[in-house]
């Protein structure tokens, strides 16, 4: 069976590059990062959008590398930006190790190679942030080497193309071989690139528009009957539960504490509500309130904040306190971590997803016990009426 699959990749080489490269020609998507035929690509945005794509969908990073560009416009000018900056800019996106990572490959380039992508898969590959599928991106899109970058919407249309029916992601070196077989040596960043659009827009992962596509005649899983169920995949184990509680601190003015987190581990040098660590089982009552940052009048609000990672699942108990302008973190709360952050910037501070559900949790749960108080505190700050007198 795998001498059959070479023998075909090999037929099918000049047969399904031309034919993908025609369609792609015709029918590719219009993408900022890309560049029209008679320009010469620049690594930096290919590589920027790269790394935003990990993980997420165009669609949420159109905006957002807009962003990113008009603020640093070259590798240069992300490589001179303080990190605290490009967290924030990044906030939102998720998988923060990536904004970590490219901070740091910015200024590795910057440092290194004088400021410009090296065209080499090895060498792109000792850059943060950069592993095998990056790495051959930059160097297929960006500087036209043989190369072959190898992500979902690739192993799918691989897995089709040739009927592999081995699970991912045992199958991963099979697909990465016979993606190779197919690679053209012109055009490697637009065949690269068709694969993908093929893959995001006709290939999908569930009803796929075989009656569209280019490579229906050669393609094995539509002839077997399985491109709607290919590429197969181990089932993954249920994510663990892990739990915790977070404290909202809410001031006279308005501003909420916030801790930065430790630069290394999950969702590193971004700003947290001060919590307890993420373990089997949560504190509670008065163990949960000897973790508080400050001293305070903490009380638990109903209900709480669920959130899910990528390898576990989290459920945040929240306590939250008002506090007046003099309050200050005690030492158990790293205060050189903390600080008071004023209502409007916390838009635009480095918050991930999971703490904005907390915060807006709090300030909601806040807003309605303050509103069910209201009559009663209004009616005992009332003057009494005055008895009617009897005729």
């Amino acid at each position: 069976m795998q001498r059959e699959k070479a023998q075909l990749a090999v037929r099918k080489e000049e047969g399904v590059a031309g034919t993908l490269l025609a369609w792609y020609d015709r029918e590719k998507r219009e993408l900022p990062w890309r560049t029209a035929p008679h320009e010469a690509p620049d690594p930096y945005p290919i590589w920027l959008s790269e790394i935003m794509l990990q993980q997420t969908t165009v669609k949420a990073v159109l905006p957002r590398y807009a962003a990113f560009l008009r603020r640093w416009p070259d590798v240069k000018a992300l490589a001179s930006a303080p990190l605290g900056e490009v967290l924030a800019a990044w906030a939102g996106l998720g998988y923060y190790a990536r904004a970590r990572n490219l901070h740091a490959c910015a200024r590795a380039v910057d440092d290194q190679h004088g400021g410009s992508f090296p065209a080499d898969e090895a060498l792109l590959r000792k850059l943060p942030g950069i592993g095998e599928y990056t790495a051959a991106a930059i160097s297929a899109i960006a500087f036209g080497k043989r190369a072959t970058p190898v992500d979902g919407n690739v192993e799918r249309v691989v897995a089709r193309l040739f009927a592999v029916t081995t699970p991912l992601p045992a199958a991963k070196p099979e697909i990465k071989a016979l993606a190779a077989s197919l690679t053209p040596a012109t055009r490697p960043g637009d065949f690269a690139q068709s694969l993908m659009d093929l893959g995001a827009t006709i290939c999908t992962p569930r009803r796929p528009a075989c009656g569209l596509c280019p490579l229906r005649p050669d393609c094995r899983g539509y002839a077997s009957g399985l491109a709607e169920v290919l590429p197969y995949r181990e089932e993954k184990p249920e994510r663990p539960l892990r739990r915790g509680v977070a404290f909202v601190a809410l001031r006279s003015d308005g501003a909420v504490l916030l801790r930065e987190r430790p630069l290394r581990g999950l969702l590193g040098g971004m700003l947290e509500t001060p919590s307890s660590p993420w373990e089997d089982q949560a504190p509670n009552g008065k163990a949960a309130r000897d973790q508080a940052p400050l001293k305070a009048d903490w009380q638990k609000l109903p209900g709480g904040v669920e959130h899910i990672f990528t390898h576990f699942r989290l459920d945040l108990s929240v306590y939250c306190a008002r506090v007046g302008l003099d309050a200050r973190p005690k030492r158990a709360a790293e205060p050189e971590r903390c600080r008071f952050v004023a209502s409007a910037d916390l838009a635009r501070a480095a918050l991930p997803s999971v703490m904005r559900k907390v915060i807006s949790h709090a300030l909601e749960a806040m807003a309605k016990a303050e509103k069910r108080a209201s009559p009663a505190v209004r009616a005992s700050a009332a003057p009494p009426r005055a008895k009617r007198q009897s005729a």
